[in-house]
């Protein structure tokens, strides 16, 4: 699954790790719908995504070949943030979503680590 292009990458990522934040928060007992949602904007908004990122990179927990799928997500052309956040923080939540995507469709057991570490915290 090298082949798949990074924005490619990150629209599945973007997919897979809001399921895995609102699997979490049902876990937790939250019922309402809006409370789901308020809570899960605090991670899977573009600001959160890199809060994230920075924790495991600060914590060295990305592997070499991991920061270099973040910054190749992050460095892919054709991005246009959103209204409410800068470009930079957009292009390193894409490169979060990239590793995300990237790590679901070559290493699902990694997956579930680096999340479970991501909720955890």
């Amino acid at each position: 699954m090298n082949d798949i292009n990074n924005l490619a990458l990150a629209y599945v990522g973007d997919a897979i790790y809001e399921v895995y934040i609102r699997k979490f928060l049902v876990k937790k007992g939250i019922v309402k719908v809006n409370d789901l949602q308020k809570e899960a904007t605090k991670f899977v908004s573009a600001k959160g995504q890199v809060r994230v990122l920075n924790e495991l990179m600060d914590n060295e927990i990305l592997t070499e070949e991991e920061l270099d799928i973040v910054r190749r997500g992050r460095n892919t052309k054709g991005h246009r943030a959103p209204k409410n956040t800068d470009i930079s923080t957009y292009r390193y939540s894409t490169g979060f979503e990239a590793l995300i995507g990237y790590l679901y469709y070559n290493n699902i057991e990694r997956l579930d680590y680096i999340m479970s570490l991501v909720l955890e915290g």
